[in-house]
């Protein structure tokens, strides 16, 4: 990879990657401009509106993941900003629930080629260090989603300009991002650098590990990214600025996973995960019964929970299952993506019929669920580490 530059490859994903993120907190602002105050939307018909935000990324990631080996991670990473800019486009035309949708599945077809392609890259550059890195890597998404956030309070709270203007300011992350990808030479994927068919890579994602990872996936993914898509509907009525609190889980987020290397050296992936689903439960319960400033407490603890989920489970698969290459990755992040658009609609119906605090009490069995879950992850890697340290003696 000598004649590869490294560093402006791995700069021009974080960019991309903020522009994936902006999107999520751009989103979540709009939740109040089409809604019942706004265009008219009930909260359910916002639900399935932004759905394709993540089925269009599972389908980008699972169509997408095979693609980057077939076609190279280049036309894939040009695939995303095509698309991320048709999304952008069409979100300041939409004026109802449809073309909401449509301009949202552009949006979220854009952020799964993101992923599709940055993540194997990622990988691939940074062989020796893949955990560390994808965890460095992902820094930009709680980091893009606290600028999204602070870009929505300031242009709408603050300034009170227009929505329109809000949403244009990812025109900024997104030609910065293509400038810097522009006549670079990309690298190829793990799996191909290693030699594996895509026999055994088709083969390697029926795995019992691979597929208990992506079972928890979609747990993980809909715990973090179910409740802070739905930020500003689920703590109206605990704080006054829900956008900040949105920020500021995030910023947590964006400072946790900058310093992941020195964690992961301590814990293992498995250990992470586990203390991440405990605390992720303990905020989340805290969210429903706390108001004011302690809200911030609670999302500190929720925050702390989320930070490593994402970029750990995908590191986990990386490390202990490389055969399954950019296909895997793509199936874990695709797999989390689909969670989250199978439950935002049920948040919102619970939140039209029931209270914001129903829907936090129904999340919060999702990360009750990965405590047994990831606790049975370690048990399991720590006697596997037994035996492979048996057999080598």
């Amino acid at each position: 990879m000598e004649d590869i530059n490294k560093n402006r490859l791995f700069l021009a994903s974080c960019l991309a990657l903020i522009t994936t993120a902006m999107t999520f907190a751009i989103r979540a602002r709009l939740e109040t401009v089409f809604g019942p105050e706004g265009i008219g939307l009930t909260l359910e018909q916002i639900g399935y509106a932004f759905t394709p935000a993540f089925f269009g990324f599972t389908l980008a990631m699972i169509f997408g993941g095979p693609l980057v080996d077939f076609l190279g991670i280049k036309k894939i990473t040009w695939i995303a900003f095509v698309t991320h800019a048709i999304g952008i486009v069409w979100t300041l035309m939409a004026d109802s629930m449809t073309s909401l949708f449509l301009a949202t599945l552009f949006i979220g077809i854009g952020n799964g080629m993101v992923e599709a392609a940055l993540n194997p890259m990622v990988a691939s550059m940074y062989s020796n260090e893949k955990t560390k890195m994808l965890n460095r890597f992902h820094v930009w998404f709680p980091g893009g989603i606290v600028i999204g956030s602070l870009i929505g309070w300031l242009v709408m709270d603050v300034m009170g300009l227009s929505w329109q203007i809000m949403v244009s300011t990812l025109f900024i992350p997104l030609v910065i991002y293509g400038a810097m990808f522009y006549g670079q030479k990309f690298p190829v994927t793990e799996r191909v650098q290693m030699g594996i068919s895509n026999k055994k890579m088709f083969s390697s994602i029926g795995k019992p590990l691979f597929l208990f990872m992506v079972a928890c996936m979609f747990l993980t993914a809909a715990s973090e990214l179910g409740t802070t898509q739905r930020i500003e509907s689920l703590l109206k009525t605990s704080v006054d600025v829900p956008l900040l609190v949105l920020a500021f889980i995030n910023g947590i987020m964006a400072l946790g996973r900058l310093f992941a290397g020195k964690v992961v050296h301590k814990l293992k992936p498995s250990g992470m995960l586990l203390y991440s689903a405990i605390l992720t439960f303990i905020g989340l319960w805290l969210l429903t019964v706390t108001s004011g400033g302690m809200t911030f407490v609670a999302a500190a603890i929720f925050a702390m929970g989320v930070t490593f989920f994402w970029p750990t489970m995908l590191g986990f698969v990386a490390e202990y299952l490389p055969e399954t290459g950019a296909l895997g990755l793509s199936v874990m992040g695709g797999a989390g993506m689909f969670s989250v658009s199978l439950v935002l609609p049920i948040m919102g119906n619970l939140m039209d019929n029931a209270s914001a605090h129903e829907a936090l009490r129904t999340m919060s069995i999702l990360p009750a669920i990965l405590i047994v879950a990831f606790l049975g992850l370690n048990i399991y890697m720590k006697k596997r580490k037994q035996e492979l340290v048996v057999e080598e003696s």
